[in-house]
């Protein structure tokens, strides 16, 4: 087992913790992780453009002009593609572009995302990250007496105070366990785990 310092908020050593090989020791696949965060960001997209079609038209049914005998081009409705405020032919319709990746897939991914972090000496644990009261400015002197940048915070529990003072601030992000994914420990430089937090990460990734 990997062996990692845990420390406080003031940036001391205060105990040491073993992270499972399983999940912070494993074979780095660029390709896997690459299908999953391809997955992600194809299920973010909105999908929403869309055209009237000729159906979608609003107005008469009824021919213009009879079939014959005019000397003009025969003629259907006012919904026409061809007339002027008529259905779109080809438009975009609203669609889904999300499609899944396998579940064994999506968890390997995610255990090589760790592993790259600690591999890369940018994952650090804390031991707590509490603050008084809403407000950024304790919550920035944490960061700069940690001395990191763009950096992600995973917590094991709702933590208003943290999760509200971490907000506007550049390049941070704070995510609860349960929504850890791939696109955002790789989006971002540093990984901080509160210490309490790696039990539910090894817990969901070893069931």
């Amino acid at each position: 087992m990997a062996v990692l310092d845990v420390i406080n908020v003031k940036g001391e050593k205060v105990s040491q913790i073993d992270l499972a090989d399983s999940i912070f020791n494993v074979l780095i696949k660029p390709c896997v992780m690459h299908e999953v965060v391809t997955s992600q960001i194809a299920s973010k997209r909105a999908g929403s453009a869309s055209v009237k079609h000729r159906s979608d038209v609003k107005g008469s049914g009824r021919k213009l002009f009879r079939q014959k005998g005019t000397g003009r081009a025969r003629r259907g409705d006012i919904k026409s593609p061809l007339l002027r405020g008529g259905g779109v032919v080809f438009g975009p319709s609203p669609k889904s572009y999300a499609y899944k990746v396998p579940k064994k897939v999506r968890k390997i991914a995610l255990k090589m995302a760790l592993s790259s972090k600690l591999k890369e000496d940018n994952l650090i644990v804390l031991d707590r990250f509490e603050l008084d009261e809403i407000k950024t400015k304790e919550f920035m002197k944490v960061i700069k007496k940690l001395d990191i940048k763009n950096v992600l915070i995973i917590i094991d529990e709702k933590n208003e105070n943290l999760e509200l003072s971490s907000r506007n601030v550049p390049e941070v992000k704070v995510l609860r366990s349960e929504g850890l994914n791939v696109f955002d420990i790789l989006k971002y430089r540093n990984l901080v785990l509160i210490e309490s937090s790696v039990n539910k990460i090894e817990g969901r990734l070893l069931a």
